[in-house]
């Protein structure tokens, strides 16, 4: 089960994707809400913080989440605060009850990664590509819109079905996800 903890917060953050299961993980903890509580409202504990870059609207809570579950976070650098254990390009790791790929995908950012899994059909892309063909940012510091637009098409090459994309803004996109990435792509090259 993934639920959105920070639908309906009116302040500026990502998305934090709480994922139970076999492995109860908290994609990205969000910024500007109270995400211990919002945790605490679903789950007892939590078994890892996965960060899909270090940009403060996707990091801002992750100190109070370790402190209160006693967690540890897991990301591209583990040179970058707070980041416990690094990811590599291709590592296998468990959300819920599925395996994902993270996919090291900069552009946006120089450290960010998306999680993908087959079995799941489902792409976490933090700030890759968002509903309706959107595209993360380029212009913030580490942004490039070339290597963005390789990481999208990187993207369209690893991902087969898609039932499910989680975006690091908005809504979810359960209806056509692929082609939305595909039409993010599209947007991103011009």
């Amino acid at each position: 089960m993934v639920t959105n903890l920070a639908a309906g917060v009116d302040a500026f953050t990502s998305n934090a994707f709480l994922v139970e299961g076999e492995r109860t993980v908290l994609v990205d903890p969000g910024a500007n809400f109270d995400a211990v509580g919002a945790v605490r409202e679903r789950v007892d504990d939590l078994d890892a913080v996965l960060l899909t870059h270090p940009h403060p609207d996707h990091v801002g809570n992750l100190d109070d989440v370790k402190a209160a579950f006693d967690v540890d976070a897991w990301g591209f650098d583990a040179n970058i605060d707070s980041v416990d254990h690094e990811l590599a390009d291709g590592d296998t790791v468990t959300i819920g009850d599925h395996d994902y790929e993270a996919l090291h995908t900069p552009g946006h950012e120089p450290h960010h990664l998306v999680f993908y899994s087959r079995d799941a059909g489902v792409l976490f892309a933090a700030d890759l590509v968002f509903a309706h063909g959107a595209f993360g940012r380029t212009d913030l510091e580490g942004g490039d819109r070339a290597t963005l637009v390789r990481s999208i098409e990187r993207v369209l090459d690893v991902v087969g079905d898609l039932d499910v994309m989680h975006a690091g803004h908005g809504p979810s996109v359960t209806d056509g996800a692929i082609e939305n990435v595909e039409l993010a792509a599209r947007a991103a090259r011009q």
